[in-house]
């Protein structure tokens, strides 16, 4: 698998970068095939803070990490860890789900290494995928600036709406450092 690495705000060394290729090629076990599309590796410093952000592209599903500590090979090996965790979990939610041949979990591999600790069905509790609330409202059509307005003015973090230029449901948040971020369809 092929990762982009870039650092904000940091010069990305030769160690740096041996140590991040070295941390995420622990996940190429996971795969029957490396996936074709290529990740991206965020490496930055905000506030004192060593911020490591991964995101990994693959059929039907995004991987994303990201971890913030005083060291940023201590950050690395949070997020490897927590790309592992959600790997472990989506293979064995697409195993629960799609037990036909020829489904989704053909992208990852059965018997990953002797070593590996592919998750059994019983190591999740079924009661944190629960839908446990649903609502329902008219999504008023609105420019990505009033989403933003009506977000901050109900004091939420994201705020859903139908975007008066494309006619398509986006998404505004609030990004950690005080941005905004908007999610389109893609």
């Amino acid at each position: 698998m092929n990762f982009s690495i870039r650092g904000q705000q940091i010069e990305v060394t030769d160690a740096l970068r041996d140590y991040v290729d070295k941390k995420l090629s622990r996940l190429d076990k996971y795969f029957d095939a490396p996936p074709t599309s290529d990740g991206t590796v965020t490496l930055s410093v905000v506030r004192g803070l060593h911020v490591v952000e991964v995101t990994i592209p693959l059929t039907g599903v995004v991987l994303r990490a990201e971890d913030r500590s005083e060291d940023m090979y201590a950050s690395m090996d949070a997020v490897a860890d927590k790309l592992e965790r959600q790997i472990r979990k989506h293979k064995t939610k697409i195993n629960r789900k799609f037990r036909q041949e020829g489904s989704l979990k053909k992208l990852f591999v059965e018997g990953a290494s002797s070593t590996s600790v592919l998750v059994d069905e019983g190591d999740f509790d079924t009661d944190e995928l629960e839908v446990v609330r649903t609502k329902r409202f008219f999504l008023k059509p609105m420019d990505v600036e009033e989403a933003i307005l009506q977000m901050n003015m109900v004091g939420h973090n994201f705020f859903v709406f139908s975007n008066i230029d494309t006619r398509e449901v986006n998404v505004v948040y609030k990004r950690d450092d005080g941005k905004y971020g908007l999610i389109e369809q893609d």
